[in-house]
């Protein structure tokens, strides 16, 4: 054998560079499932499920071109356990004369693979994850020398890279529609009367129900419901699913992407980011077939740069930040955040409906959308004070879509605060007129969004301020804060001293122990 081919499971592309390197004549693929990726972090059952189902069906595809392929199942008597002891065991039964494998996607990963080429004594060629549009020596490019990382232009450099939504009658290098950005006009609150439509489900065939019964046995002490089970596992059934959000939810996904109803766990989202993340989708194709509904009159101009700019612009954008902060970032804690993680994140045994609404949801089909992670669990995470790592931890563990790239930087930047504004340029943290703005949980909470500190009042309105009470000599400085800590400086003693008191009668019910 010339050379082994090692795959990881969100690497499920045919395009992948490792791939298009190798010689199906000359070199043989590697794929396994191990125990140790499957808890470092005790993964939602759906989400193991997902990626080993797909694994299992992209190893056959693979079969099915000419490909000779290595598959080590976890179930195997032999299976090492981990990637390194499991590259090792097959180095010394295959004896290849080099491995190849396409860059991890996980800094600890990487470090591992960095390992294997003195631990094995044979080259390792390790290729450029050439999925990605903007390439991680031009985005440490992009942020040298700049004061504030902020996604915005970062976001205008890759639409003028990529084409996308650009003007090609006269006007180069500018936008469709004269603005970069419509997301002031996808801030709408949705009624509970609309058309809603459920993304693209799929019936298990007999691999998936294979996987699906060995998780059951091995993984059934893990967070969340595995079955019903309806997740695409197929290159072809990912495609299917895009193509289905396209023609039923791409119009109104502007509008709406900001909104949150009972009831209703995928309004006009997508649900496709599991899919590719782990590489069943190409984020390219994606974005051109976006913008050709927009060109072809199909769906507005807001809805169309909303989806383009959460794939080229954030999604890019975040994992930039994560390959350039690691290892550091992992340890963000700037507002020095030590509590633990409430126990109903995990039980959804709480009586504040928008709380309880988000982890039920999660449980059900490890999916919530954006807001419900940023300005739901992530917002009263971050009111409360829990410690960034333990939130991170808990994102990665709960979302199908969570691999650490892209979900670190959201949880430790983005919905905590934690890196001090590397990422965000403030906390996004609200009291409850923003969730009532946006949901109708409200109505039927046991809290009441209109009071203030009373017994039954929203508790994220006292922890508000609380939060902006307790970080004011990190935060005061910052200027879309100014307004609102002169809000409470204008406040009088008394009613500061009620807001206070009230947090820590909440406080005191969730951490009785305290």
């Amino acid at each position: 054998m010339r050379k082994l081919i090692v795959i990881f499971g969100d690497q499920l592309s045919h395009g992948l560079s490792s791939i298009r390197d190798g010689d199906p004549a000359k070199d043989a693929i590697l794929m396994m499932e191990v125990v140790e990726e499957a808890t470092h972090v005790r993964h939602h059952k759906k989400k193991i499920a997902f990626i080993f189902s797909a694994m299992r069906h992209f190893a056959r595809e693979l079969s099915e071109k000419g490909w000779a392929v290595h598959y080590i199942k976890l179930e195997d008597s032999d299976n090492a356990g981990s990637f390194s002891g499991e590259v090792l065991r097959q180095c010394k039964i295959l004896k290849p004369e080099r491995l190849g494998v396409t860059e991890p996607s996980e800094w600890r990963v990487l470090e591992d693979v960095k390992t294997w080429q003195s631990d094995l004594g044979i080259p390792v060629d390790i290729f450029t994850d050439t999925r990605f549009l903007c390439p991680l020596p031009k985005f440490t490019s992009w942020a040298k020398g700049r004061k504030q990382l902020r996604m915005e232009y970062f976001y205008r450099d890759m639409r003028r890279q990529t084409g996308l939504l650009m003007n090609d009658d006269g006007k180069p290098g500018e936008p469709i529609g004269g603005k970069w950005n419509f997301d002031t006009e996808n801030r709408k609150p949705a009624k509970a009367d609309l058309f809603m439509p459920e993304p693209k489900r799929f019936e298990p065939d007999q691999v998936t129900q294979e996987v699906l019964d060995l998780v059951n046995n091995r993984f059934g002490h893990h967070f969340g419901d595995l079955e019903p089970f309806w997740f695409g596992v197929t290159t072809q059934q990912a495609h299917e699913a895009f193509e289905h959000f396209l023609q039923t939810a791409l119009p109104h996904f502007g509008d709406y992407q900001d909104a949150m109803l009972k009831g209703e766990k995928f309004l006009y989202h997508a649900v496709t980011s599991l899919y590719l993340n782990i590489g069943l989708l190409d984020p390219l194709e994606m974005c051109s077939a976006v913008e050709e509904a927009y060109k072809a009159g199909d769906v507005p101009l807001n809805a169309a740069e909303g989806f383009i700019r959460q794939i080229i612009g954030w999604r890019e954008y975040v994992r930039g930040i994560y390959w350039l902060k690691m290892p550091d970032y992992a340890s963000g804690n700037f507002l020095n955040a030590t509590r633990d993680l409430p126990e109903f994140y995990w039980t959804g045994d709480t009586d504040m409906a928008c709380l309880k609404a988000a982890i039920k949801q999660t449980r059900e089909e490890a999916y919530a959308h954006h807001i419900q992670r940023l300005m739901v669990t992530g917002n009263f995470a971050m009111l409360i004070g829990v410690d960034p790592k333990q939130v991170h931890e808990w994102y990665l563990t709960v979302y199908a879509d969570a691999f650490e790239w892209v979900e670190m930087p959201n949880t430790i930047g983005m919905s905590q605060f934690a890196d001090g504004g590397l990422l965000g340029s403030k906390p996004y943290a609200s009291g409850g007129n923003y969730i009532n703005k946006m949901s109708d949980y409200c109505g039927d909470c046991a809290y009441k969004v209109s009071k203030k500190t009373e017994p039954d009042a929203c508790p994220f309105n006292a922890l508000y301020w609380t939060f902006l009470a307790r970080n004011e000599t990190k935060l005061k400085g910052n200027p879309r804060l100014a307004q609102m800590y002169a809000t409470w400086s204008r406040m009088s003693a008394q009613k500061q001293t009620a807001y206070l008191n009230a947090s820590e009668k909440f406080l005191a019910s969730v951490y009785p122990s305290e």
